[in-house]
């Protein structure tokens, strides 16, 4: 690991100045992925702003709306009754996010801007990555690709978004809070990331300096169930192959409110609007569910190692469709 400079914040004003002064400086936060990166070399801040202290930590329901702090971590989160009433399939999302022990030091904040596990990216010795060196390539193309993504990737890069939290936020319309040199701003996460492009270095539409003080989400209505279904190699601390957040509202077996988001998939959380606009109205049967999980993955791209998940996505949408809906016909 390369020499940096330390420092402590002592307020939101005081974190957002001296990140923004140095252009090759970050925020430090619970670092559990941060720390990983600096030491393979793929990230070399010359200071790391250390924002713990700082007074957005916390959980608090007001007018429906679920404020979490960004220090928040995710045990925390998962742990608050208004989640497990209001938001179950965050909570579900938040517990096969990640083992205990990180869950106990990841922050809420942090895991939006966690970087994608693709392998090429996290090893520097890989010179082909576009998104850790623009203009060098994608090795995943036609390298080992099994775990990368079908929706939302173009000729410079097939990473998959890794975060499980994000998938079912997506899913709820939650909105990111920031705070910049000059501005405060309320990002819908569905427009908090960017689809790669010809950018895939740009993640997200924060700017440098910018930080996220929260996260605010919309509870479920009353009559809602929801599930967060996660299909992966090994039974803990492995990533997605497919994941599916849903949401519905059944009333005399008509679906009247549907939110669906797809993860292990994308370059981003998914949001399935299409899907979503299909089930609306709909019956809940096998059929509605099925054509919902075409719609899901409309447009899906795949190269010979990730192929399969076209159809175990839609499998994993059937499933957890079933699974919220109860018995179908």
């Amino acid at each position: 690991m390369r020499t940096f400079e330390y420092v402590r914040a002592l307020d939101i004003d005081d974190a957002v100045a001296a990140v923004t002064a140095d252009p090759d400086s970050s925020f430090l936060a619970g670092g559990t992925t941060q720390l990983d990166l600096m030491k393979d070399g793929v990230l070399v801040p010359s200071k790391l702003v250390d924002i713990t202290r700082l007074p957005v930590r916390g959980v608090a329901v007001n007018d429906g709306i679920l404020h979490i702090g960004a220090l928040t971590t995710m045990e925390e989160l998962a742990a608050d009754p208004s989640v497990r009433a209001g938001l179950p399939f965050v909570r579900e999302a938040l517990l096969l996010g990640a083992s205990v022990q990180l869950r106990n030091m990841a922050t809420i904040g942090g895991n939006l801007l966690q970087r994608t596990r693709c392998r090429y990216f996290r090893d520097p010795a890989v010179a082909a990555c576009n998104k850790r060196e623009p203009g060098t390539g994608c090795a995943a193309m036609n390298g080992s690709n099994r775990m990368h993504a079908i929706l939302g990737t173009s000729e410079h890069c097939i990473a998959t978004h890794p975060s499980d939290l994000a998938v079912a936020l997506v899913a709820a319309d939650a909105e990111v809070q920031t705070r910049g040199a000059e501005l405060r701003r309320s990002i819908p996460l569905t427009d908090f990331y960017y689809q790669p492009g010809d950018t895939p270095d740009k993640e997200n539409v924060l700017e440098h300096g910018e930080l996220i003080t929260g996260v605010d989400v919309p509870l479920l209505p009353a009559k809602a169930r929801s599930h967060y279904l996660k299909v992966r190699d090994r039974a803990s601390y492995e990533f997605a192959l497919t994941s599916s957040a849903v949401a519905l509202v059944v009333e005399d077996a008509t679906i009247s409110y549907a939110r669906i988001a797809l993860g292990g998939v994308g370059t981003l959380p998914w949001r399935a609007h299409a899907a979503e606009q299909i089930l609306h109205g709909a019956p809940t049967t096998g059929e509605t569910f099925r054509r919902a999980a075409e719609a899901a993955v409309e447009g899906a791209r795949t190269r010979p190692g990730n192929a399969f998940k076209v159809e175990l996505a839609k499998r994993t949408v059937v499933r957890a469709l079933e699974t919220v809906s109860g018995p179908t016909t």
